[in-house]
């Protein structure tokens, strides 16, 4: 199972792994980044924890799913929404027996996250939350993960 979820970051805003890494690290104590990937602004697919080990981002179902963060709250790019389907479509091609995708708030009612309802959103039936108007320079790579 892929548990969608988002940084509860402002909108437009660019964080890095390595960024969400010490918010893990340094200020809940946790050994690494709790997600196994993250989606920058711009649609960089980012590596946080090895998929090996178990993440860190969806109590209960930690040890049976993969971790997938995407910068911002509740309104995304489009450059986003390309990096989510083809990492989703990617894992399915690695994990096909055990495929499933889901929101943290399907998990979790007391969650928003990720502010859109993503199964819907995979076959056609709920719109993609994209960022009125906001246009997304290009970065440069970070060295990160």
């Amino acid at each position: 199972m892929v548990v969608i979820h988002c940084s509860a970051t402002p909108n437009g805003r660019s964080h890095e792994v390595n960024e969400i890494r010490r918010w893990h690290m340094f200020e809940r104590g946790w050994s690494d980044i709790g997600y196994h990937f993250v989606i920058t602004v711009d649609g960089r697919i980012q590596a946080g924890r090895p998929m090996e080990r178990p993440g860190a981002h969806a109590r209960g179902c930690n040890q049976h799913s993969i971790g997938v963060c995407m910068v911002g709250e509740d309104a995304f790019s489009k450059a986003q929404e390309r990096a989510l389907s083809q990492l989703l479509s990617d894992l399915e091609a690695q994990l096909p027996d055990e495929f499933a995708v889901v929101g943290h708030r399907q998990l979790n009612p007391h969650k928003s996250c990720p502010g859109f309802d993503v199964a819907r959103w995979r076959v056609g039936e709920a719109p993609f939350p994209l960022m009125a108007g906001a246009h997304i320079a290009q970065q440069e790579p970070s060295n990160g993960a």
